[in-house]
């Protein structure tokens, strides 16, 4: 049972992610997209700009950001590579990566641009 609730407050927390973005004037495009080697939870454009979206749901935004590992984070620009395939200007297009905690009382803390090299 645990998992399954798991599951569904993951999707309310993306859900949630997914209302603050378009209230800050963005365009969900893409919500769970599935690629070969993951999933991103959602995309969003503003502008010519593409936003790859990992939300993070736990109890504080500390420990919400400490579950992001190496691993999702390798497979997260993994899929993201290949959704920018899809782009019209593919793998030249203007992209960011975000990080969104939600804590245990649904606040989002977005970190923009977590992921840049």
């Amino acid at each position: 049972m645990s998992g399954t609730i798991s599951y569904h407050a993951g999707l309310a927390a993306e859900d949630s992610v997914s209302r603050h973005y378009g209230r800050s004037g963005h365009d969900v495009v893409g919500r769970r997209w599935r690629g070969r080697g993951g999933e991103i939870d959602v995309i969003a454009r503003r502008g010519t700009e593409t936003i790859f979206i990992e939300v993070k749901k736990s109890d504080t935004h500390a420990h919400a950001a400490a579950r992001l590992g190496p691993r999702q984070i390798q497979r997260l620009f993994d899929c993201a590579g290949e959704y920018m395939g899809t782009l019209p200007d593919g793998m030249n297009s203007s992209v960011r990566f975000d990080v969104a905690l939600v804590d245990a009382t649904g606040r989002i803390e977005v970190i923009e641009n977590a992921l840049a090299a």
